[in-house]
């Protein structure tokens, strides 16, 4: 059984994780209530689109199909494991970065 906490705060996490636009429009819907499970999950989100962002720039520069496949799993393997951890509504961190993200945007309230 879901406790209220994450019944209310799954439609903005699941916005959250909706690249980095999704992101910011689930920033400012958290405003109003600060959901702390919708907190998590938007700093999963803004993280792994942030990551995705700056390793997507740095791989570009490679002209190879080996490495921007390996790139293309790796953040689809962290993006499917955070989301389908929001949605059995656990607070699970991203592998090697979540926790990073949850210390770095602070910010996201």
């Amino acid at each position: 059984m879901e406790s209220n906490i994450e019944s209310e705060g799954k439609v903005t996490a699941i916005i959250g994780y909706l690249m980095l636009l999704g992101a910011v429009i689930a920033i400012f819907m958290n405003l109003d209530k600060q959901n702390p499970f919708a907190r998590f999950h938007i700093r999963q989100g803004f993280g792994l689109s942030i990551t995705f962002l700056l390793l997507g720039y740095l791989v570009g520069n490679f002209d190879s199909w080996m490495i921007s496949s390996a790139f293309y799993l790796f953040i689809s393997i962290l993006w499917i494991y955070g989301f389908i951890g929001m949605l059995q509504n656990k607070y699970t961190e991203v592998p090697l970065l979540g926790k990073y993200f949850q210390q770095w945007f602070t910010f996201i309230k």
